[in-house]
């Protein structure tokens, strides 16, 4: 596609910009318990788990992590412990970026200013944005929008702060199920898919697919 100039830039955080360690965690608390050989199942369900936990009013992103982890400890007959959703809580705000974020945003941002709508807590996004070696216009969280991704208020609340509609934009994530769907139905100018293989790719929901944020600069022209 030719290249589309974007007034602002808007990004998923976690997945897209910061690596994404739940599973690595929640792998280690239960690795007694659910075999090796089913372990990636069990994986898959708490992250059904988690989208389902969003899809209604907003709650605490602790409540969150903890509700679906129990939902799926308790589909497997295993032993839920809620001090186990809290460290994984906890852990959130230390979370550094992919290793080609800085680099790719760095070249953008002081062209295109670059926007976060992200689902978590305002206290903890902000750590874990000083972490991706770029600055950014805006940062706006599920608990300020008080609605989480994938639901469209969440967006909206974006357009509103921003006073931009979503034809002016790009949207860059690497999730269909949370970010490009909606962004699809906003009908958003650019939607750029991040294959960082944790969900596959859907020509239907997407322009542009890049394998890194390095790729970034050139879809925007730079």
């Amino acid at each position: 596609m030719s290249s589309f100039r974007p007034k602002y830039i808007s990004f998923d955080c976690y997945g897209t910009l910061t690596r994404f360690q739940m599973s690595e965690m929640a792998q280690e608390f239960y690795k007694d318990q659910v075999p090796a050989d089913r372990m990636e199942a069990f994986l898959t369900d708490w992250a059904r788990y988690r989208l389902d936990e969003v899809l209604g009013p907003w709650k605490p992103y602790r409540d969150v992590i903890v509700n679906s982890l129990s939902r799926a400890c308790a589909k497997w007959g295993i032993v839920f412990d809620d001090s186990e959703g809290q460290a994984i809580y906890d852990a959130v705000p230390t979370w550094g970026p992919h290793a080609d974020v800085p680099g790719g945003l760095s070249q953008i941002a002081d062209k295109i200013p670059l926007v976060i709508l992200s689902n978590a807590m305002n206290s903890q996004i902000q750590s874990n944005v000083d972490k991706l070696g770029a600055p950014f216009h805006r940062v706006y969280t599920a608990e300020s929008a008080q609605a989480y991704k994938p639901r469209m208020q969440a967006f909206e609340y974006m357009f509103e702060q921003l006073g931009c509609g979503p034809e002016e934009m790009m949207h860059v994530s690497s999730s269909f199920r949370y970010d490009h769907n909606t962004a699809s139905d906003l009908r958003f100018g650019c939607r750029v898919f991040v294959n960082r293989a944790h969900e596959p790719s859907n020509a239907n929901y997407r322009d542009v697919e890049i394998p890194h944020i390095g790729c970034l600069p050139a879809v925007v022209g730079l």
